[in-house]
């Protein structure tokens, strides 16, 4: 993996994983990018972040994944990691119903501190732990649907659909990037047409203007 990180990125993508304290956002984070689960995993401090590279189709992305404190005392300095992000990991713990009921709080300030068109993927974490579940899976998919969130459960212990939510994630984020690049070519073209709609130039022809060495020399 060394080596893919060195190599130069086509794309640099910035996500956060936000939620309640506890829900193993750090876990998850550390299962993704080094493949690893910490059994003493103690509460984050701030915020925390690692990169992951990822090819998709024939581009490399790399994902820079901020890992945000749930704990209301580091509020005021998460907040501002929201910006630019462009994805998020919403995560609660099945097995504790309250973390699931503080996921409208927490996808309220995504959209009001993130990115419009922000990706947003609902995780039900510690789904191993099934025989002490609070919350069901139908519920929180109804609540994704509703919200129109795309959702997956998930266990960083056991490594169940870790890998498959980042790349959800990633994929979906690629997606709306790929489809403003194709926009801004389209309104560019239009700009460079006649009123009469006669196009005059096309985008590939037109080339950086290189300053003349020898322009107001005698």
């Amino acid at each position: 993996m060394g080596d893919l990180l060195d190599e130069e990125c086509d794309y640099l993508f910035k996500a956060v994983l936000t939620g309640d304290s506890g829900v193993g956002k750090s876990n998850l984070l550390s299962r993704f990018a080094k493949n690893e689960f910490r059994f003493d995993s103690k509460p984050t401090i701030g915020v925390e972040f690692a990169y992951r590279n990822i090819k998709l189709a024939d581009k490399l992305i790399k994902t820079q994944i901020w890992d945000t404190a749930g704990q209301e005392r580091f509020r005021a300095i998460t907040s501002s990691y929201y910006r630019g992000a462009l994805g998020a990991l919403l995560v609660y713990d099945i097995t504790r119903v309250a973390t699931f009921d503080n996921v409208k709080k927490w996808l309220g300030e995504l959209r009001e501190l993130g990115n419009s068109d922000m990706v947003i993927i609902l995780v039900g974490n510690k789904c191993d732990l099934d025989q002490y579940r609070e919350v069901e899976e139908e519920e929180a998919r109804g609540l994704a649907e509703l919200e129109d969130l795309f959702f997956m459960e998930t266990s960083a212990k056991d490594n169940v659909n870790v890998e498959e939510a980042f790349l959800e994630m990633v994929r979906r984020i690629h997606g709306i990037a790929s489809q403003k690049t194709l926009d801004f070519h389209t309104n560019f073209e239009k700009l460079l047409a006649f009123p009469n709609g006669k196009e005059i130039l096309s985008i590939h022809e037109v080339t950086p203007t290189k300053p003349n060495s020898y322009c107001c020399s005698f």
